[in-house]
């Protein structure tokens, strides 16, 4: 064979192989179709494109196989206390919202806990201050686990608190991304290390084909901290300054049951990445919640059902995507949303569009200056077709808002930190909490009403009548956005 007949054979293996993955892929048929075309048209880069981004992990082997370390602690040492607290009991909510409850734990995954005491934060300096004051206050461990850690400010008064507990006794335990932080310095972490600081990469398992692909795609996008087993952090800010001072965003802390649930999440991904333990289940998830030295803030609220839900790559279902469809399709009056990347899969939208169209009061909040030249086009690209449905879009100003929650019908909120996206949906690690409560509901849609003051509404005849360039513009950025 000559070499100028084996370049053309190779490229007709590479798109004929390819093809018959994606074919047989459980994934979105509009996302297969999109690479098959990319594949066709560029086939040796499309395919590496492909390996990198393309692939659906749902229901593979390899991705199941990687929890079975934390399943073995946990199911060999685990009494009836421990399991029935991360089981919950679904009936504590509504019974019209108990068929939610049930959904979001289908996959064995934390049912409903009440008896939480709950301050939503809307304020940076609010969450710095006393998430450094929980740290002082610690005792017996320190769970750590985010997407971002910032060799800034605010960091560094973290970590020098986090050291500090290290010296005093205190385990402290930290999961750290590594893509997302490629700018630290690996003396950042030494130095940690040093104090006494347990640090594991979040999913550095041994060698294999698929390390790069996992490392550079399958982030860790979720916020959790676990103090004693008794007070917990999880929502949508990160560990780095402009998250204290500049962005407006939402995170929770909590303090009861719920707590469990985000150590359960936070163990399982430390011993899957390669952490140790050196004690029993028993002592992770203790039998009171009660916290000494608790901060005390009139914005706390009392007696909360709640229910903590991650997601990721390797679980069977998009539960977070499922979440966002049932949410929507049941919401009776209102559904309110807040996401900095408001990219959704077809069949959020489709639900959005049917509530709307249904006469519920649909609206969705995103910043009015987009994070980067990619994002703001691929945004934009729904806004004609969200407004011709009656979906009412507001662009928030006075700072990028990168809160990722909604509140519905004056009874159900989430606060988390998955966004509107494929990402956010399909890729990522991430944690959502879902509120089963008038009061926090009716807070949510405060801080929504507040955030409303300083946005402005888009209107459908801006839209109508946009030049033809721009039209192609927007949907080319929409097409790729929806599938990376």
């Amino acid at each position: 064979m000559t070499f100028s007949l084996f370049i053309p054979i190779l490229i007709a293996l590479i798109i004929i192989g390819a093809s018959i993955i994606i074919l047989t892929d459980d994934g979105d048929a509009d996302r297969k179709l999109l690479w098959l075309i990319i594949i066709a048209v560029l086939p040796v880069v499309g395919l590496i494109l492909y390996l990198l981004f393309g692939i659906n992990y749902r229901h593979r082997k390899y991705f199941r196989k990687k929890h079975e370390r934390y399943a073995q602690w946990f199911a060999g040492r685990t009494g009836d206390r421990i399991l029935k607290l991360i089981k919950g009991d679904n009936t504590l909510v509504e019974e019209r919202f108990q068929p939610f409850a049930r959904l979001l734990s289908s996959n064995r995954l934390p049912g409903v806990s009440t008896g939480n005491d709950v301050e939503i934060i809307t304020v940076g300096k609010r969450k710095l201050d006393a998430l450094l004051k929980d740290i002082e206050n610690a005792k017996e461990y320190i769970h750590f686990q985010y997407y971002l850690f910032g060799n800034d400010v605010s960091g560094q008064a973290v970590k020098e608190a986090l050291m500090k507990k290290a010296r005093e006794g205190v385990k402290v335990r930290i999961l750290h991304e590594n893509v997302a932080n490629y700018d630290t310095k690996r003396s950042f972490y030494n130095q940690m290390r040093k104090a006494g600081v347990e640090l594991v990469r979040f999913y550095n398992p041994r060698f294999h084909p698929l390390r790069i692909i996992t490392r550079l795609n399958y982030r860790n996008h979720r916020k959790i901290v676990v103090i004693d087993g008794r007070i917990g952090y999880t929502g949508g800010m990160n560990i780095k300054d402009r998250y204290f001072t500049k962005w407006r965003d939402t995170h929770l802390r909590i303090i009861g049951p719920a707590v469990a649930s985000l150590q359960h999440i936070f163990l399982d991904s430390w011993l899957t990445s390669g952490g140790e333990l050196d004690q029993t289940p028993e002592y992770y998830f203790p039998e009171t919640f009660h916290a000494d030295n608790d901060i005390a803030s009139a914005d706390v609220l009392r007696n909360i059902p709640m229910q903590i839900t991650p997601d990721e790559p390797d679980s069977s279902r998009p539960m977070l995507q499922l979440s966002y469809i049932w949410a929507i399709q049941h919401a009776k009056d209102y559904i309110w949303l807040q996401t900095p990347y408001f990219i959704p899969p077809a069949s959020v939208l489709d639900a959005l569009k049917t509530a709307a169209l249904s006469g519920v009061d649909v609206r969705v909040m995103v910043p009015k200056e987009a994070e980067n030249f990619f994002i703001g086009p691929a945004v934009k690209s729904h806004y004609k077709e969200c407004l011709k449905a009656g979906i009412r879009i507001y662009e928030r100003g006075g700072g990028f808002i990168h809160a990722k929650t909604f509140v519905a019908d004056d009874y159900l909120s989430s606060v988390g930190s998955a966004n509107i996206d494929n990402r956010s949906f399909n890729i990522n690690y991430e944690v959502n909490t879902y509120i089963y409560s008038k009061d926090a509901a009716l807070r949510n849609k405060e801080i929504f009403l507040k955030d409303l003051e300083i946005s402005e509404e888009v209107r459908l005849q801006d839209w109508t009548r946009i030049p033809a360039g721009r039209t192609m513009k927007l949907n080319l950025f929409r097409i790729f956005s929806s599938q990376l």
